[in-house]
């Protein structure tokens, strides 16, 4: 499990695919969210802009499970 770390009081789930590198731009992460299953603290998540907050952990298909911070 990796940590990402925010300063804010939250970043979206579109954001975190940014940061990660697994998308590029908003369509691209429309597009993954539509392919890949996500996870949000155990429930299936395809909103772009799901507000995660620090204690989230977020489980993307194939590619990990991460702890926001």
């Amino acid at each position: 499990m990796e940590k990402i770390q925010i300063k804010t009081e939250y970043i979206t789930l579109g954001q975190l695919l940014k940061y990660l590198n697994i998308t590029g731009s908003g369509g691209e992460t429309k597009i993954f969210l539509s392919e890949y299953e996500i996870m949000v603290n155990g429930v299936i998540e395809n909103r772009r802009g799901k507000k995660l907050r620090s204690g989230d952990l977020v489980d993307i298909e194939d590619f990990g499970i991460y702890e926001i911070v």
